[in-house]
């Protein structure tokens, strides 16, 4: 019995709390900075690339290094006129207090300007706190550790993050790698509730309780026995995994430098999985996470 949906490309968006539309589809920084061999013109390159094949999304991060690689990819294909900058949805992440220039509560603020000129913008369509703690500034450590520890600290980043949608520099403000009872704490003293929730989501993690709680909320979820369900479908793995948590209406995060991988990534929305293909699927979790952060 096959699943019958509406299949269309480009892939349908996701409606945010601040009537932000979100595409489901997304192209990853994270990769592109982290991958020791990438020079900024690679990474630049795939993302030129994303946008040619139809990628409206790009997720980034202080972290991640490739704001302006990034930057340099949306403003030379607005220029060529195959975009429009209210055709895309960006979204960037505050880290820590390991950034430039975030020695108080109200570090989001003062980090808004460098970021914005990175990636040449009046303002960020989604702007996550990246990890549900703060981190000590040791040096330039994105991760300063003692004795095996993450060194951390009790900075509040909800007063500068909602003040920073409110100065109009961001549209939509949301957390990344919450838990529930993180989630919890934080619904209890915002004024504005998170719009997104972006976590490490995949067949091996299923996280259902967190799932349900963030749609008990209204909070958007975004991510990235299979070989047979992809030679079934005469799809890739990669495909199949894809398909698999746009269909249940959670945004994901491919991550490529290819050209061909990229173009490969998008081509998920002329295809469904039935019932018998999720079940088997969400028969792989688990509880295993690739990116773990020990306190």
């Amino acid at each position: 019995m096959n699943t019958t949906m509406s299949l269309t490309w480009p892939p349908p968006d996701m409606l945010l709390r601040a009537w932000c539309q979100m595409p489901q589809l997304y192209l990853l920084g994270r990769l592109l900075c982290l991958h020791q061999n990438v020079s900024p013109e690679v990474c630049q390159a795939a993302a030129e690339t994303a946008i040619a094949a139809g990628y409206r999304h790009l997720d980034t991060a202080y972290m991640y290094q490739n704001e302006a690689e990034l930057g340099r990819a949306i403003r030379f294909k607005i220029k060529q006129g195959i975009i429009r900058r209210e055709d895309m949805f960006i979204t960037s992440k505050v880290q820590d207090e390991t950034q430039p220039q975030c020695q108080s509560a109200d570090f989001p603020g003062q980090l808004m300007p460098p970021t914005l000129k990175d990636l040449q913008l009046d303002y960020l369509d989604l702007y996550l706190v990246h990890f549900p703690v703060g981190l000590q500034k040791v040096d330039d450590e994105l991760f300063p550790t003692r004795n095996g520890k993450l060194l951390t600290n009790d900075i509040d980043y909800v007063d500068g993050m909602e003040a920073l949608q409110l100065s109009g520099k961001v549209r939509s403000i949301g957390v990344s790698n919450f838990n529930v009872q993180q989630l919890q704490r934080l619904l209890s003293v915002a004024k504005v509730p998170p719009a997104v929730n972006q976590v490490e989501m995949h067949p091996y993690l299923a996280q259902s309780d967190l799932v349900e709680f963030c749609r008990s909320r209204d909070i958007a979820l975004t991510d990235p026995v299979v070989a047979d369900v992809a030679k079934k479908h005469r799809r890739s793995s990669a495909q199949v995994l894809l398909r698999y948590h746009v269909q249940q209406g959670i945004a994901v995060i491919p991550k490529s430098i290819k050209p061909n991988h990229i173009l490969d990534n998008s081509k998920v929305f002329d295809f469904s999985l039935d019932e018998e293909d999720m079940k088997a699927l969400r028969r792989l979790d688990r509880g295993w996470r690739a990116c773990v952060l020990d306190q």
